[in-house]
């Protein structure tokens, strides 16, 4: 049985009718990518890959099954989507900065953190590899051979969850990236990719993105991945109790979110269309959560 059938639409057909609604639809002063469902209980999600890739509305659709309600998409990277969910124009929020999240939730303005799922991150590039760096030992490595051989590297530049992870690799390689080699697209993931593709210039992606999208790129490969270091491990947070009148179907959601209907979802999802999952599930994500530091006594 393939995707389309199973989850009811292939990557193409969700971009283009995110497309097609983004233009007319708004809800709570950011525009609406996409709608799934037509229940009077509307609440907002903003993230960026899960959406782009079509998770999100498998997901959204299972959940609207099961309950009166409408969600909208709100296509935001991770830094937008937790600036969004401050703002209080986000109910919940599917991301992947957790130094971001933690600092969010302790802040008192987000709240129910949730491990989801995971992906990780593979660095791309000209298939001849000017910077060597599929001989690399490690992602810090990688980074160090592009830098030195000045060669194209692509950053998306926006506060994403994916420019965070770069920006912390350059700094434990001791880097800071400038100049005509460095090249900011200030745009989205699958974007960005193609644009690597163009320009045969290096880029970091998420694994997701490249499965799904990379067989049509034929200028570029994936040269360096396997770094744990490079996994990206999902949450889900949502706004504190009470905090706007999407809040309690937005905490249901991420209840769902964590439930093994959901998780199997995401562990499969991809599988058909391209012979592997997108995402991993929680339980795999798990291996590659820091341990809870213990909190000072009578703290809870």
């Amino acid at each position: 049985m393939s995707i389309t059938k199973r989850f009811g639409i292939g990557i193409c057909g969700l971009i283009a009718a995110g497309v097609a609604v983004s233009v007319s639809l708004s809800f709570a002063g950011e525009p609406c990518k996409a709608i799934y469902g037509k229940g009077p209980h509307r609440f907002t999600v903003a993230t960026g890959s899960p959406g782009e890739l079509g998770l999100l509305r498998v997901l959204a659709d299972q959940f609207n099954a099961r309950h009166p309600t409408s969600i909208c998409w709100q296509k935001a990277g991770s830094g937008k989507s937790l600036r969004l969910l401050q703002r209080k124009e986000a109910d919940v929020i599917m991301v992947h900065a957790p130094s971001a999240e933690r600092k969010a939730v302790a802040a008192g303005w987000a709240g129910k953190r949730t491990l989801i799922g995971s992906n990780e991150f593979f660095i791309v590039g000209p298939k001849d590899d000017p910077a060597g760096i599929a001989k690399a030992k490690s992602a810090v490595e990688a980074y160090s051979k592009i830098a030195k051989s000045r060669s194209l590297f692509l950053s998306r530049g926006d506060n994403s969850g994916t420019h965070k992870k770069e920006m912390s690799i350059w700094s434990k390689a001791g880097i800071r990236p400038s100049g005509k080699w460095y090249m900011i697209t200030r745009d989205f993931m699958l974007a960005t990719l193609k644009k690597a593709n163009q320009e045969r210039g290096y880029f970091m992606v998420d694994s997701s993105t490249w499965v799904a999208a990379g067989g049509a790129l034929h200028n570029i490969a994936v040269l360096f991945k396997g770094d744990p270091a490079l996994v990206n491990v999902y949450h889900a947070l949502c706004q504190p109790e009470a905090s706007t009148d999407g809040e309690p179907y937005a905490s249901r959601f991420i209840d769902f979110l964590a439930s093994e209907g959901a998780q199997k979802t995401i562990r499969e999802y991809g599988m058909s269309l391209y012979g592997q999952p997108l995402y991993h599930d929680a339980i795999y994500a798990s291996r590659y959560e820091p341990p809870r530091k213990a909190l000072p006594p009578g703290q809870p």
